[in-house]
C-alpha cells in the first residue's frame, strides 16, 4: 500500500512499526525517487508523468491476452551514484538505492491472472519472506479488481545471497518442518486498487514458528 501511494517517506512506515527502509533515508525520512515514485509518478523525457500501475488494472481489464501487462521500477535517469551515500543521493534528486524488486509482469490465461518478478538482487532470509508476500497479496489485489482468479507466481533473481550474520539463523529455519500454509482473504472489493486499507486483509490459520531475529546487513 506503501508503494501504491507513490508514497516515497517513510513516516508511513514508521507510523505502522515498519523500519526495514531507515538505514537509507535522510533525517526527514526521505529516500528519493524510489518504487513509488516510479509506479505511480514515472518521469518522461520531458516532465510528463506516467501512472503505470493504473495503466496496468487498465490494460489488464481491456486487453488481457496482451503480454505487456508489466510495471518496472528501473528508471535510468534516477539511479543513484554508487560513489555517495543514500542521503546524499536523495540530495541530489536520485534513489537512496537502486531497486531490488525492478520488473513485474502479470499474466492471463484460463481467467487467472499469474505474476512474475524479476528480482537483480536478493536477501535470501531477511528480503525474499518480504519480495515473496508482497508479489502474491498484489496479485490477489489486481486479480479482484480485474475479476480474475488467481493463478501463481513467480520469481526470478539474477543474485540470491545468504548473508553471512545471517548463517546460523538460517540453519535454524532449516530445520524446522514447514505448517500448513494459511490462506489470505481480501473482505471488500475497494473501487479502485488505490482504496485498499490494511484491515481488509486478513490472513486465516496462520500459525507460525517463533520469529528468527536477524539484523540487516548495509
Amino acid at each position: 500500500m506503501w508503494f501504491l501511494k507513490g508514497d516515497t517517506n517513510i513516516k508511513y512506515l514508521s507510523d505502522n512499526g515498519v523500519k526495514i527502509w531507515d538505514e537509507w533515508a535522510t533525517e526527514e525520512g526521505e529516500l528519493g525517487p524510489v518504487y513509488g515514485a516510479q509506479w505511480r509518478n514515472w518521469k518522461g523525457v520531458e516532465g510528463e508523468s506516467y501512472d503505470q500501475v493504473s495503466a496496468l488494472i487498465a490494460g489488464i481489464k481491456n486487453n488481457p491476452n496482451s503480454r505487456r501487462h508489466i510495471i518496472s521500477g528501473w528508471n535510468v535517469a534516477d539511479l543513484p551514484d554508487e560513489t555517495k551515500s543514500p542521503q546524499e543521493n536523495v540530495a541530489n534528486g536520485k534513489m537512496a538505492l537502486p531497486p531490488c524488486h525492478l520488473l513485474y509482469q502479470w499474466y492471463v490465461a484460463d481467467g487467472k491472472l499469474s505474476g512474475s518478478l524479476y528480482l537483480r538482487s536478493n536477501d535470501l532470509f531477511l528480503g525474499n519472506p518480504y519480495n515473496t508476500c508482497s508479489l502474491a497479496i498484489f496479485t490477489h489485489m489486481i486479480a479482484q479488481q480485474c475479476d480474475l482468479e488467481v493463478g501463481e507466481i513467480i520469481m526470478s533473481i539474477g543474485d540470491c545471497h545468504l548473508y553471512s550474520n545471517h548463517y546460523e539463523q538460517a540453519k535454524t529455519q532449516l530445520q524446522r518442518t514447514p505448517k500448513t500454509l494459511p490462506k489470505l482473504v481480501i473482505k471488500r472489493k475497494p473501487a479502485s486498487i488505490f482504496d485498499y486499507q490494511f484491515d481488509d486483509f486478513e490472513i486465516v490459520g496462520y500459525e507460525p514458528h517463533a520469529h528468527i531475529a536477524a539484523a540487516i546487513s548495509v
